[in-house]
C-alpha cells in the first residue's frame, strides 16, 4: 500500500525542477508511504512521476518504485495490491521475462508490456490504483481498481496537469490554487460526502472506478470503462432467468469457495496480518475463514466505548474467544474520540461527515501498533442487503404506492415534534421501545411524500434533504440514477449504493483512516469475482424473509454459533447527538457562529436546527455535523 503523485507540465525540462515539485507532492502524503520514496521525471515531456512505498511484499530495494518494464517502454507508480501476481507471473516467465523481485509492482508492469493495459487490467485481482506512463508514445494512463477501494485525484492547473492519491498531494504543487467548488458543495450537504466524479475544489475530479483516463501529447483527456456494475447486473439478470434454478446449498457451497479463496489470496504478506473485528456478521466471517488458514492465532483488534448502546466491544471478544484469535480490544474515552475531530479535515482533505470515520481511525491506530495489514468487512452489507433501511424503505414504497393520503399523514406524524414521540413512547415496554423513536417517526413522515422510488432512496440516504435550504446561493445535487433492468426496490437500492455510498463513504473512510497511520486495509468481500458472484444469485439469498445477508449468516454459523451474532446491526455508531450538547457544544457554537456561516450558508435556518437540537426538542446530529465537518475543513484548508 503506497501513495503516488506527479504531473505533466509542458514546456518545464528542468530535471532538478521536476523532482523537486513531485518531491513536494509525495512528502504530502508521506503517511501513506513512510518505509520508501522515490522519483522519476522525463524532461522532455515535462513529466515527473512520484512514489511512498509501504513496503508490504517485497521489503527489498528491488520493490522500489517508479518502477520501469524489463523492455524499458512502460513506467509504474502504483498504490494497492494485486492479488492474481502469482498465477500471472508464470505466464509472464514462459514469455522470456526475468523478474528482478517478488512484488506485485513488476508483475503488473511487465502484464502491460507484454499483454496491453486493458487485457492486462482485467486480469488483476485486487485494489489498486497507478499511474502509467508510455515512454515511446509519450501518453499518460491513470487507472482505479473497479470498485473503488483506493483513491485517484486529478484535474488541471494552469498548464499543468496533475494527479495524486490524496488531494493534499495536488495541493503541495505550485501551480494549484483552490477554489471551492459549489455544486460539490451541495451534493456533499445531501451524502456527507462529496460525490464522484467531483472534488471539494473546481478543475479537480475522482477518477470513477473500473476507469482508465487517457492523456496524450497534445493534452487530450478521455476516459475509458474496463468494469462496470451495469455489465455485472445485466450478465446476472441474465444468468438467473435463463439459468437453471438455483439451490441455496449449491450457492452456500460456491460462496464459500469464492470467500476462502478471496481472504487466502489477501493473506500474503511479507509483514504481520490481523483483522478488525466488530463482532457484527461480515467482520465475524472474515476473521473465522482467516483464522482456519492460519497455522497460529490471528491478530484480531476492536474498540469499544463506555455508553452501553454504542459498544459493541463484548460481542467481538466472545466471538474472538471462539474462534481463538490473539484479541486486543481497547476501551475509547470520550476524551480520546474527541481528540481525533480536529485531526480530520487534515485526514480526509475535503468535507467529510460520517462520524463513524472516529473510531475507524482508531481501531485503525491500534492495529498499527502490532500489524501492517488488516482484512475489513466491509461490502457485505451492499452485496448481501445488510443496511436496515434496504427491508423498511422497501416496505415503506410499497405503503406509499397504495396509499393515496400519505401526505395527510405525514403532517399529522410530524405535528408532535421528536421529544413529544419520545415522551409518548415510554408507555411501549424499556424491552420493546426502539431508542429515538421520534427522530425515526419524522424521518419515515419525511420519506412518505416521496412519489418514485428515487425520491424516496433521496430521503432515506440525505444528511440535508435539501441543500439549497442551507445555502447562500442556489445548487441542486443530481438526484439518484436507478437501474431500470432490476425488478425490485431493494436490489436497485444496493446497486445505487455500491456505485456511490460504498466508494465515496465507506472505502474513502477506510482508506484515510488506515492510511493515516501506516495500516493497509484488505476487502476479501470485494474481490471482484465474489461482487459478480452476488449480483447472479437471487433477492431471497441476500435477505430471506426478515434475515438479512442471509447466505452470509448461513456461512458463518459453520464456525460461529448463532446465538452470538444474532442480534440487531448496531454498526460504528457514537454518541454525536449528546455530544453536541456536551463537551462539543462550545467548539460546535463557534464553527456555528452567524459570522461564520455567512461567507457560505444561510445562517437562519442552520442556526434554527442548532437551538432545537440544543433544547432537546430533536436529534438533528446528521445535518449539523455535515455542516460542522465542512466548516473545520474550511479553516484548515481556504
Amino acid at each position: 500500500m503506497c501513495g503516488i503523485a506527479g504531473f505533466i507540465t509542458p514546456g518545464l525540462t528542468n530535471a532538478m525542477t521536476l523532482m523537486r515539485y513531485v518531491s513536494g507532492m509525495t512528502n504530502a502524503i508521506r503517511h501513506r508511504g513512510p518505509d520508501d520514496e522515490g522519483a522519476w521525471v522525463d524532461e522532455p515531456a515535462g513529466l515527473a512521476l512520484g512514489h511512498r512505498r509501504l513496503s508490504i511484499q517485497d521489503l527489498s530495494p528491488a520493490g522500489h518504485q517508479p518502477m520501469a518494464s524489463h523492455c524499458g517502454r512502460w513506467v509504474i507508480s502504483y498504490n494497492g495490491e494485486t492479488y492474481s501476481s502469482a498465477e500471472l507471473r508464470p505466464l509472464l516467465e514462459a514469455r522470456g521475462i526475468v523478474f528482478r523481485g517478488h512484488s506485485d509492482t513488476e508483475v503488473m508492469v511487465e502484464a502491460i508490456a507484454a499483454w496491453g493495459l486493458e487485457a492486462a487490467v482485467k486480469q488483476f485481482i485486487g485494489m489498486f490504483a497507478f499511474a502509467l506512463w508510455d515512454r515511446q508514445e509519450h501518453t499518460l494512463y491513470l487507472v482505479r481498481d473497479r470498485l473503488g477501494i483506493k483513491p485517484l485525484y486529478w484535474g488541471q492547473a494552469g498548464p499543468t496537469f496533475l494527479f495524486g492519491s490524496e488531494l493534499k498531494a495536488l495541493q503541495a504543487h505550485p501551480d494549484f490554487h483552490p477554489k471551492l467548488n459549489h455544486q460539490a458543495l451541495a451534493g456533499y450537504l445531501k451524502h456527507a460526502y462529496v460525490p464522484t466524479p467531483l472534488s471539494i475544489y473546481e478543475g479537480v475530479y475522482k477518477l470513477p472506478p473500473g476507469t482508465i483516463l487517457c492523456r496524450t501529447p497534445d493534452g487530450q483527456i478521455t476516459q475509458k470503462t474496463f468494469w462496470t456494475l451495469e455489465e455485472v447486473i445485466a450478465k446476472g439478470l441474465s444468468s438467473l432467468e435463463h439459468g437453471p434454478d438455483p439451490s441455496p446449498d449449491n450457492a452456500l457451497a460456491d460462496l464459500e469457495e469464492l470467500l476462502n479463496d478471496a481472504v487466502s489470496r489477501r493473506m500474503v504478506s511479507d509483514v504481520p496480518l490481523g483483522t478488525f473485528l466488530s463482532g457484527g456478521v461480515d467482520s465475524s466471517l472474515i476473521t473465522a475463514i482467516a483464522q482456519r488458514q492460519s497455522a497460529r492465532p490471528i491478530q484480531t483488534f476492536t474498540i469499544g466505548f463506555g455508553e452501553k448502546e454504542y459498544n459493541e466491544a463484548p460481542y467481538a471478544k466472545t466471538i474472538a474467544n471462539h474462534l481463538g484469535t490473539q484479541h486486543t480490544e481497547l476501551l475509547i474515552t470520550p476524551a480520546e474520540a474527541l481528540d481525533v475531530i480536529p485531526h480530520l479535515p487534515q485526514l480526509y482533505d475535503e468535507p467529510f461527515a460520517d462520524s463513524s470515520q472516529i473510531p475507524t481511525f482508531l481501531v485503525s491506530r491500534l492495529a498499527r501498533q502490532s500489524v501492517t495489514v488488516a482484512l475489513s468487512g466491509d461490502g457485505g452489507d451492499e452485496l448481501f442487503g445488510g443496511y436496515s433501511r434496504y427491508v423498511w424503505g422497501d416496505t415503506l414504497w410499497k405503503v406509499i404506492r397504495h396509499t393515496p393520503f400519505c401526505n395527510s399523514l405525514a403532517t399529522l406524524l410530524t405535528f408532535m415534534p421528536p421529544s413529544g414521540w419520545d415522551k409518548l413512547s415510554a408507555l411501549i415496554p424499556a424491552s420493546k421501545r426502539p431508542p429515538k423513536i421520534g427522530h425515526k417517526i419524522h424521518k419515515v413522515a419525511r420519506s412518505m411524500t416521496a412519489r418514485t422510488p428515487e425520491a424516496l432512496y433521496d430521503s432515506l440516504i440525505s444528511y440535508w434533504a435539501k441543500p439549497s435550504e442551507a445555502l447562500a446561493h442556489h445548487y441542486t445535487p443530481k438526484r439518484a440514477r436507478f437501474f431500470p433492468q432490476l425488478p425490485d426496490f431493494i436490489s436497485k437500492m444496493q446497486a445505487f449504493d455500491t456505485l456511490t455510498y460504498l466508494p465515496d463513504d465507506i472505502l474513502t473512510k477506510v482508506d484515510r483512516a488506515s492510511m493515516g497511520v501506516g495500516l493497509e486495509a484488505r476487502v476479501p468481500l470485494l474481490d471482484h469475482r465474489v461482487v459478480e458472484w452476488a449480483w447472479s444469485q437471487p433477492q431471497s439469498f441476500k435477505i430471506h424473509g426478515k434475515t438479512s445477508k442471509w447466505l452470509l449468516r448461513q456461512l458463518l454459523e459453520k464456525h460461529v454459533p448463532k446465538a452470538l451474532i444474532d442480534r440487531p446491526k448496531t454498526g460504528f455508531a457514537l454518541p454525536v447527538d449528546l455530544w453536541l450538547r456536551g463537551p462539543l457544544r462550545d467548539w460546535a457554537e463557534d464553527l456555528l457562529s452567524p459570522a461564520t456561516l455567512k461567507d457560505t450558508f444561510d445562517p437562519k435556518p442552520i442556526r434554527h436546527l442548532w437551538t432545537n437540537h440544543l433544547k432537546g426538542r430533536a436529534d438533528h446530529k446528521e445535518p449539523l455535523w455535515a455542516i460542522l465537518m465542512f466548516e473545520a475543513w474550511r479553516r484548515y484548508s481556504l
